[in-house]
């Protein structure tokens, strides 16, 4: 694929704003949230925080495999649609970007919109957003980038952007399948808030198909998906003081028909005993810890989701298979 030349015209300067960070605050909620999750009757650990440096390169990986449909798709759908989606979204919009990672897809949307007011990456890795943010703004000189590295999942408050005519929320890659139901609407309330009442939301969401694509996708033959869950632990052993042995837990992804999901674990080898920050925890041969549900919708169930999140879906695009989609959705008065 050949990039377009940026539809923004060049700037004496780049206007990159330097980045807001709360990394001391998300260091303690990482613990928190691990210690609690390994301390659950049935382990699990939030899948927010695969997305450390070494996390969002294996991501990056796992997006070029044969196996791994979704970024495939949803590049040909922006690819065809993007400019009906900026034309939708309208000039002079403050586009916020929720898990920008290596912003790939956004380039395609970037490229289309008129006079953007500026653009927010927003991402939990605060190296992967500031390497992605520089190679962004040196490629679209004129466009006010202000990268915000904070977990947005929880409450958090844009940049000002004086002069901007709304605010579009971009939300890739089906990461709202992530979410359980009940969460998902609750997230897309705050979302709503985030928007305001001119504002709109782009949001990428995975179809129910297959099993076995499914399944291939999150257990790619390369092993690239279990290097990617396994880097979790890692990521406790080198940030929290722990002592996970990798060799001794396996990467499982089975779908769930019932709950339309993917849901991903690390398993136990053998009866083991870890430690993090210095509290203990056993598991048991076989035990598992749940690192990932990935739900996967229909048009009818994802726009259900929406309108009990307080929005409503106007336009929908997919791929010539229907195996994902893009969906535009604006918030109910």
């Amino acid at each position: 694929m050949t990039e377009r030349a940026p539809r923004n015209t060049p700037a004496n300067r780049t206007r990159l704003a330097k980045p807001q960070l709360g990394k001391q605050r998300a260091e303690s909620r990482f613990l928190a949230d691990v210690l609690a999750g390994l301390a659950r009757p049935a382990k699990a650990l939030p899948s927010k925080y695969f997305y450390d440096k070494i996390g969002s390169d294996l991501f990056d990986r796992i997006a070029e495999l044969d196996e791994y449909y979704l970024t495939r798709a949803e590049l040909a759908i922006m690819e065809a649609d993007a400019s009906q989606m900026a034309e939708t979204i309208g000039p002079h919009t403050v586009l916020v970007e929720l898990g920008s990672g290596s912003s790939i897809k956004t380039r395609l949307l970037l490229d289309q919109l008129a006079e953007p007011a500026a653009y927010v990456p927003i991402d939990i890795s605060g190296d992967h957003l500031a390497q992605s943010s520089l190679r962004l703004a040196a490629e679209y000189p004129s466009l006010t980038i202000k990268p915000l590295e904070v977990d947005y999942s929880a409450p958090f408050t844009l940049p000002p952007t004086p002069g901007a005519a709304r605010t579009a929320v971009y939300f890739p890659g089906s990461t709202i399948g992530n979410l359980p139901r009940a969460d998902a609407v609750i997230f897309l309330r705050r979302l709503v808030d985030l928007c305001g009442p001119r504002g709109a939301l782009l949001v990428g969401a995975d179809l129910v198909k297959d099993r076995a694509v499914l399944e291939a996708a999150y257990n790619d033959s390369a092993g690239v998906t279990a290097q990617f869950n396994l880097n979790l632990l890692a990521r406790i052993n080198r940030e929290l003081g722990g002592d996970f042995r990798l060799d001794q837990f396996e990467h499982r992804a089975l779908y769930n028909e019932t709950a339309e999901r993917i849901e991903s674990y690390l398993v136990s080898r053998e009866r083991q005993t870890v430690h993090v920050a210095g509290q203990t925890f056993q598991l048991a041969e076989g035990e598992s810890i749940w690192t990932e549900q990935s739900h996967k919708y229909t048009l009818e169930s994802f726009e259900a989701l929406a309108v009990d999140g307080g929005f409503a879906v106007r336009r929908v695009w997919t791929d010539p298979a229907r195996w994902f989609s893009v969906q535009y959705l604006e918030p109910v008065a």
